[in-house]
């Protein structure tokens, strides 16, 4: 299957590079890439062949710079809760196959590109990442998942602090609050994510994927689907007031917003 977003390169033995590259958006996620990463997905978490797979963003700059907010912009609320079910598909994916799957990091990790990374197994990052959940200065919630699983690597405190204040973490922050597990020169992260798969995929397989589902079992077993789905139609009933339209038109204006309030 041939795709416009993505780019795949292959190691031994059954390491998957997952590359999402749109880079004159600095890879942000729209509804085609999400569609895309959601198909591809799912086919790979059920490829034998495949036995960890890395994402990570096309060139220097971002992993994923966010949602596309110049798509976002223009959404009613029902279309509002759409686009999060989606962003929640694909990092459902993530978390929840069999195989493992390693965030590398290798710029910026902002809004659903952060949730991104949290939906895989572990982080890796480069020395130039940068982390944040800047949503709230765009009139609307983290709506990829932050509300749920920020929290479990970096505390309750932690997250609601960069989720209410839309802080950016760099990586030895990040790092420091137990958001990545590894940090690397920008040359390096790529490499030294393949080792930590390599190390990982020489392990049994089965053994592996029954260890993940068990470290998973506790989200699930809280009503994973339940909470995602509050977030989706919390975030979606944001679309079309007043300061989800001031937010996006001066993020895309580039211009600081003049929120109302509630």
């Amino acid at each position: 299957m041939t795709h416009k977003y993505l780019v795949t390169e292959s190691f031994d033995p059954g390491i998957l590079l997952l590359k999402i590259s749109r880079t004159e958006a600095l890879n942000a996620l729209n509804s085609d890439v999400l569609r895309e990463l959601k198909d591809f997905l799912t086919e790979e978490a059920q490829n034998p062949k495949t036995r960890v797979i890395i994402l990570t963003g096309d060139g220097t700059k971002a992993f994923i710079a966010g949602a596309d907010i110049s798509e976002m912009k223009e959404k009613n609320p029902e279309e509002g809760v759409f686009f999060a079910q989606m962003g929640h598909e694909v990092a459902k994916l993530l978390e929840l196959m069999p195989k493992p799957t390693i965030a590398a990091v290798n710029g910026y990790a902002l809004g659903g590109g952060a949730e991104m990374a949290i939906a895989c197994d572990f982080i890796v990052a480069s020395e130039n990442a940068v982390f944040g959940q800047p949503e709230v200065g765009l009139g609307v919630i983290p709506g990829f998942g932050a509300t749920l699983r920020l929290a479990k690597f970096v505390g309750l405190p932690r997250a609601k602090e960069l989720i209410f204040s839309g802080r950016k973490v760099r990586a030895q922050e990040a790092l420091a609050l137990g958001l990545v597990n590894h940090v690397y020169p920008q040359d390096q992260l790529i490499p030294q994510a393949i080792e930590l798969a390599r190390s990982i995929s020489q392990q049994s397989a089965g053994a592996v994927a029954r260890a993940k589902q068990l470290l998973n079992e506790f989200s699930e077993s809280s009503g994973l689907n339940f909470k995602l789905d509050a977030e989706a139609q919390a975030f979606g009933r944001l679309f079309g007031s007043a300061d989800q339209v001031e937010g996006m038109t001066a993020f895309v204006e580039k211009r600081k917003p003049q929120f109302q309030g509630l």
